[in-house]
């Protein structure tokens, strides 16, 4: 048995392991995947007994967060070929993935489970659940918007690329935290994704104005389940950097953290509403509480409050420090609607 990534040239190999995992999938659909997702994401995967029998994809998104850029990789397409289950195998792809994220230096990672029960045990938390609207209808025409503006719609073509990417950036900025980067080449990626299902980008104008985009899905059938975001930290000293304070701070604590070990450090936040936050090395001995990777997981993406990570297994805070994190902005606004 044998862990290794992919170069790029080899992605092509797990497409048979991705057809008979994801037999839901339309061949349109695969056929889109491997052509736009594997030219830059990244494929670990097991070979055991001359096969593929195993693999996880790192899609890469540029993200803001809290006005800030940051390279994020979207776990994908966590598979294991049926006679070579229940070894283990997923969480060995995921451990070698989860240290090579923290070596290249990224913030946190995010995913779609297909059952939030298979990824807590790795620290995994929800802090997301997807949005999701669809235009009703295909042709051009008008329809009257919900808060009663009565809006043009048009499929969108590649002269609305940079209009329709610098409106919603607009849009995004003003009202989250944590969301991926539009751009000219994202929308043009996402009308080949819809397009590879029959669907199609639908854009909204209120007059000449961009206020909003669609995809139309020919019998769509409503979702059972609403899809969920789970997050993990992947540095904890990156993702405490790019959080803000509501007024002067200074607490220092002890991280926990089983899987990457780097995480395992008592850390000094400092830092006022002005400066954000400045962080440094702790003692042990001046350390004024312990908290989980997860647990600070939940309570930075605004899952759970100080008090409620307090009632966690090995989450201890002495009540100054209690006081000291309520002062931390946790990145609440979150808007993670990407599928791959």
């Amino acid at each position: 048995m044998e862990i290794r990534k992919l170069e790029v040239t080899e992605n092509g190999k797990t497409r048979p392991l991705y057809e008979e995992v994801f037999r839901e999938d339309s061949q349109g659909f695969v056929d889109y995947y491997y052509t736009e997702k594997t030219k830059d994401n990244q494929i670990y995967v097991i070979e055991e007994d001359g096969g593929l029998q195993a693999m996880l994809h790192l899609n890469p998104y540029e993200l803001m967060v809290n006005g800030g850029k940051k390279d994020v990789d979207y776990i994908v397409a966590v598979a294991t070929r049926e006679p070579y289950r229940k070894r283990g195998y997923m969480g060995k792809l995921l451990r070698k993935a989860l240290r090579d994220m923290y070596v290249s230096g990224r913030s946190f990672t995010f995913l779609m489970p297909a059952s939030e029960a298979i990824y807590t045990p790795y620290d995994f938390r929800t802090v997301y659940e997807q949005e999701r609207k669809l235009c009703p209808q295909r042709e051009p025409g008008t329809l009257a918007f919900e808060d009663g503006r009565v809006c043009r719609i048009s499929p969108a073509g590649e002269a609305d690329m940079k209009e329709l990417a610098d409106a919603a950036n607009q849009k995004l900025s003003s009202d989250y935290q944590v969301y991926a980067c539009r751009s000219e080449a994202y929308y043009r990626r996402l009308k080949k994704e819809y397009a590879s299902d029959g669907a199609r980008l639908m854009i909204y104008r209120d007059g000449e104005d961009i206020i909003d985009c669609r995809p139309y899905i020919p019998d769509e059938q409503p979702e059972e389940a609403v899809p969920k975001i789970m997050v993990r930290i992947i540095d904890v000293r990156r993702i405490l950097m790019s959080v803000q304070l509501k007024s002067l701070a200074a607490v220092c604590f002890q991280i926990i953290d089983s899987i990457i070990e780097e995480n395992n450090r008592c850390v000094v936040v400092t830092g006022t509403e002005f400066s954000g936050v400045m962080l440094m090395d702790g003692k042990p001995e001046n350390s004024e509480g312990t908290v989980t990777i997860s647990a600070l997981t939940e309570f930075l993406f605004g899952v759970k409050t100080v008090e409620e990570i307090c009632m966690e297994e090995d989450v201890q805070m002495t009540e100054r420090m209690k006081e000291e994190m309520r002062k931390i902005i946790p990145l609440s606004q979150v808007y993670l609607n990407e599928v791959v």
